[in-house]
């Protein structure tokens, strides 16, 4: 079983109290599916290009648990609080197996 993530590179976050009662419920979302985060905001320091906002990072054991997780019902309740007030992309993708090399993608 390989790991998988859950990524959210959000662009602007109108903090309110609807943002606040996600950030306080999404938690209990994540237990039942073994989801823990990995990176949740910054800081950062820019490399290459430039950078604006907040990157989130979630890791899950599988993707099937990860795709649990976003579509649960208990995800499912808060989700609007989040995307009522942010504007960027979400999106779940698969890890890599132990030993991967960049070479691998080639076939």
């Amino acid at each position: 079983m390989m790991t998988a993530y859950a990524v959210a590179v959000i662009r602007e976050t109108r903090f309110d109290p609807e943002i606040k009662e996600y950030l306080q419920r999404i938690d209990e979302t994540l237990a039942p599916f073994s989801g823990k985060y990995l990176v949740h905001g910054g800081p950062y320091t820019p490399l290459e290009g430039t950078w604006s906002g907040d990157l989130v990072v979630i890791e899950f054991p599988s993707m099937e648990q990860a795709k649990g997780w976003y579509e649960s019902d208990a995800y499912g309740a808060i989700r609007s609080l989040r995307t009522s007030h942010t504007e960027g992309d979400v999106f779940l993708v698969q890890g890599v197996p132990e030993g991967h090399k960049g070479v691998d993608i080639l076939g």
